[in-house]
């Protein structure tokens, strides 16, 4: 028979909270996820090379690299005309590597 713990911690709604099931709902997307992938195993890369890399046209990897920018996954660099990005490294990231990449 079940019996309820004698004390169960409270999880009340903050805005650590929030920021955490941001990041996650980030990294729960498949096109992120490979975006990512690639970023891993570069310092950095192009729009077009990511793309090119994933089958996926500049437009596409744009609008989800926005996204990893808005919330201070990746940061940028102009490269001559070229966009690249690069990961920025913090806890989180290393932790998306182990889980994501293997």
């Amino acid at each position: 028979m079940y019996q309820t713990p004698k004390t169960l911690k409270r999880y009340a709604l903050s805005r650590d909270l929030e920021s955490k099931a941001r990041l996650l709902a980030l990294a729960g997307d498949q096109t992120r996820i490979r975006i990512l992938c690639v970023l891993f195993q570069n310092q950095e890369v192009c729009v077009s090379d990511i793309g090119n890399s994933l089958g996926m046209s500049v437009s596409a990897i744009s609008h989800q690299l926005r996204l990893l920018k808005a919330n201070n996954l990746v940061g940028t660099k102009r490269v001559g005309q070229n966009i690249c990005y690069f990961l920025h490294k913090s806890n989180y990231t290393n932790q998306l590597k182990k889980i994501i990449c293997g």
